[in-house]
């Protein structure tokens, strides 16, 4: 296993739901393939899709991270699959095209506790595999404006927005500029139009890998959630 390889635990649509080709065909790639799709006809679409398109279709549960020395891939399954075994299955609400802080993403109508429970669960139950971040890493997180709480989170978690300040998003642009968002928030709404405002079932949870820095992030696995 390389050592500079990354594992995230996502929420990814089921393959059969159509949400998830929607997705994949937005960021013009497919994470369970890696195969390259033809975007919508939106100018600047595939610029502005460049950096969720390298992480794939997803929402994040548990961040990007590198495996301490003393672990490897069985170590990662063997916890992911601990974690699903323990969850019970439960409906993702309807979503809506959103800005989020200057970029869109997908997110949720209403809270669902059973999603923040979850991503709580995966947080805390994979983190004995992490290695902690670099310094640089830690710099590059700092340039964000970070509370004191979010800053704390960084040290002990890895990342700010976890717990508290996590949110579900499905993240579909880099942030834009106020012509362009008017742009991007028509044509998303448009391309997903007719598959967000419908209960969904959360019945898996997926392990995304980045094999070395820059590479794109693919599933390697899904684990039935079994609780």
């Amino acid at each position: 296993m390389p050592a500079a390889l990354r594992v995230a635990a996502y929420y990814a649509p089921a393959l059969d739901d159509p949400l998830w080709q929607a997705g994949c065909t937005w960021l013009g790639r497919d994470p369970e393939t890696a195969a390259a799709l033809t975007q919508p006809d939106v100018p600047g679409i595939g610029e502005a899709t460049a950096e969720p398109r390298g992480y794939g279709f997803h929402a994040t549960l548990k961040p990007p991270f590198r495996l301490r020395g003393c672990y490897d891939w069985d170590d990662v399954m063997s916890a992911a699959q601990t974690v699903a075994d323990r969850v019970t299955p439960f409906d993702l609400p309807p979503l809506k095209v959103a800005d989020v802080k200057g970029f869109l993403a997908l997110r949720e109508c209403r809270a669902c506790p059973p999603l923040q429970a979850l991503a709580d669960t995966c947080v805390t139950e994979l983190d004995e595999l992490r290695q902690p971040p670099e310094p640089d890493e830690l710099a590059r997180r700092r340039r964000a404006p970070l509370t004191p709480e979010q800053d704390a989170l960084l040290i002990r978690w890895g990342y700010p927005y976890v717990f508290d300040s996590w949110f579900f998003h499905m993240t579909l642009t880099r942030r834009l500029g106020e012509d362009e968002r008017t742009i991007f928030t028509a044509a998303a709404a448009a391309h997903f139009d007719g598959l967000l405002d419908r209960a969904r079932r959360v019945a898996d949870l997926c392990l995304f890998v980045q094999p070395a820095p820059g590479a794109d992030f693919t599933i390697a696995e899904r684990f039935a959630l079994r609780g």
